[in-house]
């Protein structure tokens, strides 16, 4: 028996927010004071840092659990199965449903509840239930999906990664430019053919690095105490990232006994092109080599960093055909990775 993705989905916003939209914001600095640099300028070394040309947000009508919907039922629908004999919905995201202009977010019921409401699924033994895990969840629900079809506890499962960080950013943070919106879905099945998840690796770091992401308040200190946005340590992420998740990711290809040489693309979390190049660089140099100029593809130009969507979109374009000069066939090896809030690392080896 082998474990593979069947089927997949992803779900892109249709607001286009390019750089050049974040003109008239008022960025300031930690402590209130104004940015000395002007707009521009930011968004220029902004765009030589990150790569992000342009992110995607949703509309006003739509949340997370709304956008997830949309991306499972395209992946039910690319798995050819009916969703009555889904034995889990696991539902990876981080802030709940934050409706526009709203101060709270919304958990109850959960989003994979709402997500098998809207799927409109009657049977009960399909469990439904969240991952919060970081930037990382979707990888994260993939393993756990693998070990409930392993110990026979399921046959089929369905795991979405979506996020609307639009409703959760600071206005005057420059960081909030990373952020964007989007749903990604895959379906596991236990299936006959070769191929599938060979291994995976994951971690918590938590003594140190436990709030390098956090929830805080605005840097416009007249802004309402109560309402808090996503805050992050980027240098002390960058320098985590780089020192953790090579590491990762090796153990991961060696305990699949693939060569490094067979690996035909990797699927690394979209958060920062320079820290991204940056892993995959530190990657390769582990085995004394340089990666590939086609290995790792990448969507985070036009869609920016939509947390733990980024990995399972990526996967569904890329498959679709959609991202320009990639390609995969049956029987390549790719290798998944992310790293984010928690601070928590993954990886999967997975042959197509």
């Amino acid at each position: 028996m082998n474990i593979k993705i069947t089927g997949s989905g992803s779900y892109i916003p249709t607001e286009i927010i390019s750089n050049i939209d974040f003109a008239k914001h008022v960025f300031l600095n930690d402590d209130g004071t104004p940015f000395p640099h002007p707009n521009d300028i930011v968004a220029q070394k902004f765009l030589e840092i990150t790569g992000i040309q342009e992110r995607r947000y949703v509309t006003n009508d739509l949340n997370t659990s709304d956008i997830a919907a949309l991306a499972a039922k395209k992946a039910i629908k690319d798995a050819n199965i009916d969703p009555e004999t889904l034995d889990y919905i696991i539902f990876a995201h981080n802030f709940g449903n934050v409706k526009k202009g709203a101060i709270q977010a919304d958990t109850l019921p959960s989003l994979a509840t709402r997500v098998k409401f809207d799927l409109r699924i009657k049977n009960p033994k399909c469990v439904a239930y969240d991952m919060l895990f970081g930037c990382p969840g979707w990888i994260e629900g993939m393993i756990q999906a693998k070990a409930f079809i392993q110990s026979g506890m399921a046959k089929k499962c369905l795991i979405i990664g979506a996020e609307t960080l639009s409703r959760v950013v600071d206005p005057h943070d420059r960081d909030s430019m990373i952020y964007s919106d989007g749903a990604g879905a895959t379906i596991l099945e236990a299936t006959d053919e070769e191929g599938g998840i060979l291994a995976h690796e994951s971690a918590s770091y938590t003594y140190d690095e436990a709030y390098y992401l956090f929830f805080g308040n605005s840097f416009n200190k007249t802004h309402n105490p109560d309402v808090r946005y996503i805050k992050m340590h980027g240098r002390k992420i960058y320098e985590f990232a780089l020192s953790n998740v090579p590491k990762a990711m090796k153990e991961c290809l060696d305990t699949s006994g693939i060569a490094i040489n067979d690996v035909k693309k990797i699927l690394i979390h979209q958060a920062n092109e320079k820290m991204d190049e940056a892993i995959i660089h530190r990657f390769y140099k582990l085995y004394k080599q340089t990666p590939p100029n086609d290995v790792m593809p990448m969507s985070i130009h036009r869609l920016g960093n939509s947390s733990v969507a980024t990995v399972p979109t990526l996967y569904d374009l890329l498959v679709k055909g959609e991202i320009e000069n990639h390609s995969l066939n049956k029987g390549d090896v790719i290798l998944f990775a992310s790293v984010g809030a928690g601070m928590n690392i993954n990886a999967v080896t997975y042959r197509m």
